[in-house]
């Protein structure tokens, strides 16, 4: 580790004081929050719905931001460092563009057909269950809970590691306390709480990862410009020529390696993506005319982050090597450095000291905490609604699957701790974890995927699919390892061409399985069965009824004048007494309230998500870097510096679409509870 050899820059006070310190700095902030939302709004954290789900009502902005926030885990920002340091300029293209921001756009699709197929869901997982009964939904359970195991004991393996290094703190005490405030937070304020963290963490995240551009490409003594930043980097091609890049160039997309990680992370992140119950869950919590919406944005929007990062950070690593303010000096970084993710907090160290090491462990801390409560959540969903309440409670009341959800979340924490311990123990890195995730888990994606899409697949289209794509997967990892370098170690098996081969195994098989056994003998579902899942349960909050009337009757039916009591002359005085005004629903309630009961209203918002995906992974994978890999085109300096424009500009549409849009979308929001506060509108506060 580099803690090992490098000094810290930072006392371990300062480890324990972010770790600690601001995890309960948010804590007690959504204590507040949340005693403010109970008692002031009509979203109470202690219903299940709303625990759970956010009541389906949260908007694109702050959906988007919180599909950034999950994305960004501290392997998003060390990794695409550590490939812009190992790869050049290619690396946060192809493994951030190419291979993990065209999920989000693909997952667009899969959020409107929720909402068409399953729109009262809790977990995707119930619609397996629906769909295929108990076993394929066991099947589907496992696969689910490895992602979210793997995912979340990444963060905790990235972010120790990072503290780690720039305070000396013990390492084991870095991963258990990092989840304590996160389990806090969540507990008290639920999913909707998760959402607010994330807009705080992204924020903060975005800002930070400004100031680093602006000080790298504009004033720091070090580099300051652009055209300084591509000599200082032509010259690291000369030095350190890249294997497998044009010419060995830091400046060129023409990286045969970088290539092989960008289809890598593809894979895996296919896999991360349509396997986490937290992004189904953000299209879940979503309105239905705003899903969509909030994927394209969050997409697009996430990919300025590990772009902006890395651009900066990792290419700074590169072109600050060989100078005496770079923690390694006179020495290059070792493999195990590089692949614990520390190019980063080494460049920001020797950019701007103990400020760079400050912001980059706020960086890191936020990522880590933000994606945490994310992974905390959906675990606590899954075992809360497709264990608990499927197996073992049928007829749990609300109380009990908050309890139980509260009891979740806090067991997974010490779970996802454990596991990071343990791959720490054995010498599994961030590195090896992220590379071989995909091979492990990619076999069920498509099949996941086709539940929701495709009414032809079945049962055992699916089961299949999941099964034969691990073993392709496992067996392709482990055989080109072997047949590659005649063993089978850490360091062979976490090798590129292992785990490419493995990645594309166990997701091409999963898909051609799943396809070929369906078409042996199709299902021909019908959607209206997914519909009704959850169908009695209130949306939302608690609808007003008539005095003596246990239920509402739905809006949709019309009265029957001949079954309507009739008015007795006790009665009719009461009758004629004026009636308070029931004030109409809101439009955007009403609206989707129609959706519900007429899916086909989605249809344009779906053309709209296949239209959209297409075409921007068409742009993202295809049409910008294939040309440019194809002609072996080395970056001018002019090119460079556009390029860096271009990040700039990325970074303040994220900074826009995750911190200005949720505000101005929730502007009506705030003035409605300010008003409740401070005893507007009558001075009445939430029964």
């Amino acid at each position: 580790m580099a803690s090992d050899t490098i000094a810290p820059v930072l006392p371990q006070g300062a480890g324990y004081g972010v770790v600690v310190g601001i995890g309960f700095f948010f804590a007690f902030l959504m204590a507040g929050i949340s005693y403010i939302q109970n008692r002031y709004t009509k979203y109470s954290t202690k219903g299940s719905e709303e625990f759970n789900t956010a009541s389906r009502s949260v908007k694109s902005g702050l959906i988007a931001s919180g599909i950034v926030s999950a994305w960004t885990w501290a392997a998003t920002l060390l990794q695409s460092s550590t490939v812009a340091y190992t790869y050049g300029i290619s690396g946060p293209f192809w493994v951030n563009a190419a291979g993990a921001t065209v999920q989000i756009f693909m997952f667009a699709i899969l959020a409107c057909k929720v909402k068409q197929n399953a729109p009262r869901c809790h977990t995707f997982l119930e619609i397996i269950h629906c769909r295929y009964g108990t076993a394929t939904h066991i099947i589907f359970i496992f696969f689910a809970l490895l992602t979210n195991i793997l995912v979340a004991s990444q963060l905790l393996l990235g972010g120790s590691a990072v503290v780690t290094a720039l305070t000396g703190m013990n390492v084991y005490a870095a991963i258990f306390l990092i989840p304590l405030g996160v389990c806090v937070y969540v507990v008290l304020g639920g999913l909707r709480a998760t959402f607010l963290c994330d807009y705080t963490h992204t924020f903060i995240v975005m800002i930070i990862i400004l100031y680093f551009m602006f000080s790298v490409y504009t004033s720091n003594h070090l580099i300051g410009s652009p055209t300084e930043m591509f000599n200082l980097l032509v010259e690291a091609s000369k030095l350190r020529p890249v294997e497998g890049n044009q010419d060995g160039s830091y400046l060129t997309l023409k990286s045969n390696f970088g290539l092989i990680f960008g289809v890598i992370q593809l894979c895996s992140g296919m896999g991360t993506v349509f396997l986490d119950q937290g992004y189904w869950q953000r299209a879940i919590a979503s309105r239905p005319t705003t899903a969509v919406r909030a994927y394209i944005m969050g997409g697009m929007a996430w990919f300025a982050i590990p772009f902006g990062f890395a651009s900066t950070l990792g290419l700074a690593a590169v072109a600050l090597t060989n100078n005496p303010a770079y923690p390694t000096y006179p020495n290059n970084m070792t493999s195990s450095q590089v692949s614990s993710g520390l190019s980063a907090p080494f460049a920001a160290v020797a950019l701007l000291g103990k400020p760079g090491a400050i912001a980059l462990l706020l960086t890191l801390f936020m990522a880590v905490t933000s994606s945490s409560s994310s992974e905390l959540i959906a675990v606590s969903s899954i075992l809360t609604f497709d264990i608990y309440k499927m197996y073992l409670k049928p007829f749990a009341t609300p109380e009990q699957l908050i309890r139980v959800s509260h009891i979740m979340i806090c067991v997974f924490g010490l779970v996802m701790a454990a596991f990071a311990c343990l791959w720490n123990a054995i010498g599994i890195d961030l590195g090896w974890l992220f590379l071989t995730m995909g091979l492990l888990i990619g076999g069920g994606v498509f099949p996941a995927a086709l539940t929701v899409t495709w009414k032809k697949q079945s049962q055992y289209g699916a089961m299949a699919g999941c099964g034969c794509g691990m073993a392709a997967g496992l067996t392709a990892w482990l055989v080109c390892a072997k047949t590659y370098y005649g063993e089978l170690t850490i360091t062979t098996t976490g090798a590129s061409y292992p785990t490419l081969a493995g990645n594309m195994a166990a997701v091409l098989t999963g898909l051609i399985v799943s396809v070929v056994v369906s078409y042996i003998k199709p299902d021909d579902f019908d959607w209206e069965i997914t519909r009704g899942i959850n169908s009695s349960t209130s949306i939302g909050t608690t609808p007003i009824t008539t005095s003596g009337t246990s239920s509402p009757l739905p809006s949709h039916l019309p009265s029957d004048p001949e079954k309507e009591p009739t008015t007795s002359p006790l009665s009719q005085p009461q009758s004629a007494l004026p009636h308070p005004a029931i004030p109409p629903a809101p439009p955007a309630l009403t609206k989707d309230q129609a959706i519900l009961e007429d899916p086909t209203l989605l249809r344009s918002s779906f053309k709209f998500a296949c239209i959209s995906a297409t075409v921007l992974t068409l742009l993202m994978d295809f049409i910008i870097p294939i040309p440019m890999f194809l002609s072996h085109y080395i970056f001018s300096v002019g090119f460079f510096k556009g390029w860096v424009v271009v990040s700039f500009i990325w970074v303040f549409f994220a900074l826009f679409a995750c911190a200005i849009l949720p505000v101005w979308e929730a502007r009506g929001f705030f003035l409605e509870t300010w008003g409740a506060v401070v005893g507007r509108n009558g001075g009445k506060r939430k029964k």
